[in-house]
């Protein structure tokens, strides 16, 4: 069964900074991607950052580029979520995913879903 854990949300002030983990388990880890995607209310869920394992690099959407930064720590089958100059525009429910067939900025694309961790911006 996969699992996906997310934690290190909060409050924060603009222009502060939040690092978000997702941790799973149950997953060939190795072989797949790990995504972030958030959720502000009244609005779509969007693609926030994706990375991909095997070859060590990481997409951004467009509103994140040069603030947010994606890793991942193989040993604790962890994903983080490193979120600087944050903005009120930023408040939003952040979900971890994985599992991903196709295109990395659709949701529909992702086969497993964390339950999300909030983060505010003020």
């Amino acid at each position: 069964q996969v699992q996906l854990v997310e934690s290190g949300g909060g409050s924060v002030q603009a222009g502060g900074s939040l690092r978000l983990s997702c941790a799973f388990s149950g997953y060939t880890y190795s072989a797949h991607c790990m995504g972030w995607f958030r959720q502000a209310p009244g609005k779509q869920r969007e693609e926030v950052a994706v990375a991909y394992i095997n070859t060590r690099s990481a997409k951004y959407g467009d509103s994140v580029k040069g603030r947010f930064t994606i890793s991942r720590e193989s040993a604790k089958n962890t994903v983080y979520l490193q979120m600087n100059r944050l903005t009120v525009e930023d408040t939003a429910i952040y979900t971890c995913a994985t599992g991903l067939r196709g295109a990395w900025d659709r949701a529909r694309n992702y086969q497993y879903w964390g339950q999300g961790t909030q983060v505010t911006g003020s």
